[in-house]
């Protein structure tokens, strides 16, 4: 044992870098090594050889390996130091500027609105932008021959199936699917798709935000009180809202919704056109024909439902002149919106 003692030391002297120590560790450690060569030795001993054989043999290992760990912790720190000195960094370069991202007006106006409205006990409900003619128009009081389809031309794909013009199709479908025909409260934001002449107020494809409530002894009542808390939340707590008749083929009544000028407080701007109104949404209570196609019976559920456009929204909150400016890619017009956390922030 002192001979293989000594060995390892003269060994430890030859050692240059860590892959030399590495062989002198299997040499002398390895199953094959010194150590284990001497245990094999422990078959031929006495049991009381064997006792103060096995005690020497463990004592031996155990400062091999010792004096192979301090080695190697020697070697280790000389490498990094080397590694160190060789690879300096120059601290008086410049920085990498990272630029930051920024959510999107679009997504930020979509995502507030959700949280009201779950805030509300609505849910948010999805549905397929390519659409059944029977879910986009039939089902919601717009036969084949309406005159209310010349309002929305479309992208037909095929006879039956187009690029749907409104959110309203997830509207129809969550009725139908309602087996139970229980009350319903949702709403369904998305991307929607109309044949129009890109301008600064038009765009083929834009997104809407529809809301749909069915239950018994709805009246027109709720649907006031719930767009009253949407316009607060969405342009500010003096906020004050007004009904206005208009026609949709599914609801009846039906009206357009104006909220009270934000930017001039209602005495007159360019926003408001000098009336003190911004009209921001269309809605009104289900029309029986819909319900009926949803397979509710109308004279017990009554619903209410609007919809209306978050480019709209956004162009109004942020004062947006151009609605291109939400699908240009242009990082500039992003980088306004880290800073723009609510309210009007310019007319340009």
């Amino acid at each position: 044992m002192q001979n293989i003692k000594e060995e390892l030391l003269l060994k430890l002297k030859e050692v240059k870098n860590l892959s030399d120590l590495n062989d002198v560790r299997v040499l002398f450690l390895g199953k094959k090594g010194k150590i284990q060569e001497k245990m094999s030795l422990m078959s031929t001993l006495s049991n009381e050889e064997k006792k103060s054989f096995g005690q020497e043999i463990n004592l031996l290992k155990e400062e091999i390996t010792n004096l192979i760990e301090e080695l190697k912790f020697s070697l280790e720190q000389k490498e990094l130091s080397e590694k160190l000195s060789k690879d300096k960094i120059d601290i008086s370069l410049p920085g990498t500027k990272i630029v930051k991202g920024s959510k999107h007006p679009l997504n930020k106006v979509i995502e507030e609105v959700e949280e009201l409205f779950i805030s509300m006990g609505y849910d948010v409900v999805t549905g397929p932008e390519i659409e059944k003619d029977l879910y986009n128009f039939e089902k919601l009081n717009l036969p084949k021959d309406h005159p209310a389809r010349d309002a929305q031309d479309s992208f037909y794909l095929t006879e039956e199936y187009l690029l749907r013009t409104q959110t309203s199709p997830v509207q129809a479908r969550t009725m139908e699917n309602n087996l139970e025909k229980g009350p319903i409260r949702i709403i369904c934001p998305g991307k929607v798709y109309r044949r129009d002449n890109d301008d600064a107020t038009h765009s083929h494809q834009f997104h809407q935000i529809e809301g749909l409530v069915i239950d018994e002894n709805i009246s027109l009542a709720h649907l006031k009180g719930t767009l009253e808390v949407f316009a607060k939340r969405m342009f500010g707590n003096e906020r004050e809202i007004r009904f206005r008749p208009s026609f949709f083929p599914f609801t009846e009544p039906s009206i357009e919704v104006d909220v009270s000028c934000f930017k001039c407080n209602s005495k007159g701007c360019s926003i408001c056109k000098n009336t003190g109104w911004i009209e921001i949404l269309g809605a009104g209570m289900v029309h029986p024909n819909v319900l009926l196609a949803g397979g509710y019976d109308p004279n017990k559920y009554k619903g209410f439902a609007f919809g209306m456009g978050p480019e709209r929204i956004a162009m109004l909150k942020y004062g947006i002149s151009d609605i291109r400016h939400f699908y240009s890619n242009d990082i500039r017009f992003l980088n306004d919106f880290n800073r723009i956390e609510g309210g009007v922030d310019s007319e340009d």
